[in-house]
């Protein structure tokens, strides 16, 4: 857990941060012609295999296995061909074990509360009450499996969760949840809107203007 910091603030998106908005975003729309050079324009601005695995991996947590599956083997792909033409990738660094032995719920519990900066502890509601055993999938293997892996930042998660949101549309109360944490987590407004333009840039204007106007309700409501 001590791995998982806040990043220092800062205008734009960096070079990674962009090419992670665009791998997440062409994945989760299937879109595999246009995912291949994504992921070499992001092993060229400095992503490790691992930390782009990470991306594709956990991406099957909001649009699916299938998905995140062709996207891992697009991306093997990519890494044999760079490996035929004498390019040696960093392969970076690997997630820190996990040693506590405690419950995984309340662990997820825990890095949900760090995410959200609201208590997680109060009686179900919505949807966790009328299906706990979702609750418990969510807590215990999103939060607790996924969330609790360091290879990268929450920053980095909240961002690709919310570039796969605005891609696959129709899911807004979640998004509006998740952009609402990425500013907790330290990302600004004018990063989100940065990573809406490339959400239109790489799937389309009409997925990136309802998720302009969900950031637009949330920054309005903390305000």
């Amino acid at each position: 857990m001590s791995a998982q910091h806040t990043p220092a603030q800062q205008a734009i998106l960096s070079a990674k941060q962009q090419r992670i908005v665009a791998i997440a975003a062409l994945t989760a729309k299937g879109n595999l012609p246009a995912l291949a050079p994504a992921l070499v324009s992001g092993l060229e601005a400095g992503l490790t295999v691992n930390e782009i695995k990470e991306v594709l991996v956990h991406l099957y947590a909001y649009c699916g296995f299938p998905r995140s599956i062709r996207g891992l083997t697009t991306f093997m792909a990519v890494l044999d061909d760079r490996k035929k033409q004498g390019i040696q990738d960093e392969i970076g660094k690997e997630a820190t074990p996990v040693t506590n032995t405690g419950s995984k719920y309340a662990q997820g519990q825990h890095v949900l509360e760090r995410l959200s900066g609201q208590p997680q502890n109060g009686p179900k509601r919505g949807y966790a009450a009328f299906s706990p055993e979702i609750d418990v999938f969510l807590k215990e293997h999103l939060f607790a499996d996924l969330f609790g892996r360091d290879v990268l930042s929450y920053a980095d998660r909240e961002l690709t969760t919310v570039a796969v949101l605005s891609s696959i549309g129709g899911v807004e109360p979640m998004l509006q949840a998740h952009l609402g944490i990425c500013l907790h987590v330290g990302l600004t407004e004018v990063q989100l809107r940065q990573m809406l333009a490339l959400i239109e840039t790489h799937v389309g204007k009409v997925e990136a203007e309802a998720g302009r106007v969900v950031l637009t309700q949330v920054t309005g409501s903390r305000k």
